[in-house]
């Protein structure tokens, strides 16, 4: 049987690989060359959740991480011709393609994340409090 700690574990756990997510993000925001040597700007992460399954009976199911995917946007590009990876030809020449990361965006995300996880440490803790009344009650 499924319990409100066992549906909040789910979600510390989710949330967890969210924030650290958010963390690769802000960490590679300058990253303009991928593990293979080429001159390829980092793109972004982000995670997808996916209802686990519960107790349908009861109305409970958790939470868990489906797949993190990556953004396919374009980078940003700025003009530094001098810049030993600036493109020499084609359509953004002299520009440097840097990583499409927007930290505001990641702020706001991990501060998201940040809270659901309090909250759901929170819904922990009532149910612990519930669970040691109810055996006062019972003993």
């Amino acid at each position: 049987m499924i319990s409100a700690i066992d549906v909040s574990t789910s979600a510390l756990v989710a949330q967890r690989v969210r924030m650290n997510t958010i963390s690769s993000n802000i960490a590679n925001m300058s990253t303009m060359i991928n593990e293979d040597g080429e001159n390829k700007p980092y793109q972004p992460r982000f995670t997808v959740f996916q209802t686990e399954e519960g107790n349908e009976k009861n109305g409970m199911a958790g939470v868990k991480v489906s797949s993190i995917e990556m953004e396919e946007g374009e980078p940003l590009y700025r003009y530094q011709p001098e810049h030993p990876l600036a493109a020499t030809e084609g359509k953004w020449k002299g520009h440097v393609a840097y990583p499409n990361v927007n930290m505001n965006e990641q702020f706001v995300d991990a501060l998201e994340a940040s809270r659901a996880y309090e909250a759901n440490i929170g819904v922990m803790e009532v149910s612990k409090s519930m669970n040691r009344q109810n055996l006062s009650i019972l003993a």
